[in-house]
């Protein structure tokens, strides 16, 4: 075998060892971040405080610790209502919650989570995803310094646990109800006060005499609570909040300044628990209120046919008069207005048919 001049040989050694170095060097600069996510919720409760705790985890593993996520419940570094203004103002990177807490911000915020009357749970993750809703939202957050994604969705609701059973719309008359968005203001047009309270509260408040009837979430969820133990007599459909949309809020600054990779990771992180906690409702809740009924002797029953009919009327007026805050309020409003209309158009012949054909 002939030799290769020296300055070759010298060229083609130093080239190869010029690649394996190149081919075993990681492609970026790794630099590890550590932020904190507060959340609405109770530590760890069914559902959506243990959604929270699986984005942060996800992210955490998916990033191979490049980007850590501590979870903070309600109350252990801010508190439930107070989680907006913790991510808005930097204490915070991220948070995790329902946007319609934030109606005092601006009322807009509710349709990003569940209006009164509004879309049911595929309904309102395809208006955000598909129907122009994500842009919209993308541009109200903006204002505040935020961003979000659809982060979870808790499934049709109930309308709440009373003590006492309700035979008519003459029944909501001054009773003191646990409620929270633009629902509250429905129920209150009906004759009822509502009062807001984060999921800690809500039961002590029960207990105590504070409220008359609590609306929190699905069956789920309420077992969890124990509400059945002071109020038995549970109504719905959750025509209130029929499609609850959870988030997950990010700093927009803190946000922007990770690689895109890492904002990828997060973003999918995000629609992965979409998926899955949806999933994990409409099978739990399902559970829940065979317990609820079978070991528990709660009654479970339909709202009273008038009531269920102002409760629509009611809830198109309350939702439509958001659209005079701002323009950028009217074009939310047109835009979810014009989505729902299409969804209803096409229900009969989808779901809405199927189930009603299933049911015979």
């Amino acid at each position: 075998m002939s030799k290769l001049p020296l300055d070759r040989r010298t060229f083609l050694a130093g080239s190869a060892t010029a690649a394996a170095t190149t081919i075993g060097a990681p492609a970026y600069a790794r630099s590890e971040r550590r932020w904190k996510m507060v959340t609405c919720w109770q530590k760890n409760f069914p559902g959506i405080g243990t959604g929270a705790q699986r984005i942060a985890d996800r992210i955490t593993e998916l990033s191979d610790g490049e980007l850590t996520i501590k979870l903070f419940a309600a109350g252990e570094f801010v508190p439930a209502y107070e989680v907006f203004d913790a991510v808005r103002e930097g204490k915070a990177e991220m948070g995790h919650d329902s946007p319609y807490y934030w109606i005092s911000k601006n009322r807009s915020t509710a349709f990003f989570g569940s209006v009164p009357g509004g879309l049911a749970p595929l309904e309102q993750i395809a208006w955000i995803r598909y129907g122009g809703g994500q842009e919209l939202w993308d541009e109200l957050y903006s204002r505040y310094g935020l961003k979000a994604f659809v982060a979870g969705n808790a499934g049709m609701q109930m309308i709440g646990w009373f003590r006492k059973r309700l035979e008519s719309l003459e029944d909501l008359q001054g009773l003191r109800v646990r409620m929270a968005g633009l629902q509250s203001e429905v129920l209150a047009r009906l004759g009822a006060t509502t009062i807001n309270l984060p999921g800690g509260e809500v039961m002590p408040s029960l207990q105590s005499g504070v409220i008359d009837a609590a609306e929190w979430g699905g069956p789920w969820m309420d077992l969890a609570h124990g509400f059945y133990k002071v109020a038995p007599y549970c109504y719905g459909p959750g025509v209130h909040e029929p499609g609850t949309t959870l988030s997950l809020m990010v700093n927009k600054e803190a946000f922007e300044e990770l690689p895109k990779r890492l904002q990828s990771l997060v973003q999918v992180a995000a629609e992965a628990e979409t998926t899955q906690m949806l999933a994990e409702f409409t099978s739990n809740n399902a559970l829940a209120l065979e317990r609820l009924i079978q070991d528990y002797g709660a009654t479970i029953e339909r709202l009273p046919a008038d009531i269920l009919a102002r409760w629509f009327e009611v809830s198109d007026e309350v939702v439509a008069e958001t659209a005079a805050d701002d323009e950028i309020n009217q074009r939310i409003y047109d835009n979810w207005s014009d989505f729902r209309r299409r969804s209803i158009g096409i229900a009969g012949m989808a779901e809405l048919g199927f189930m009603n054909a299933r049911a015979g």
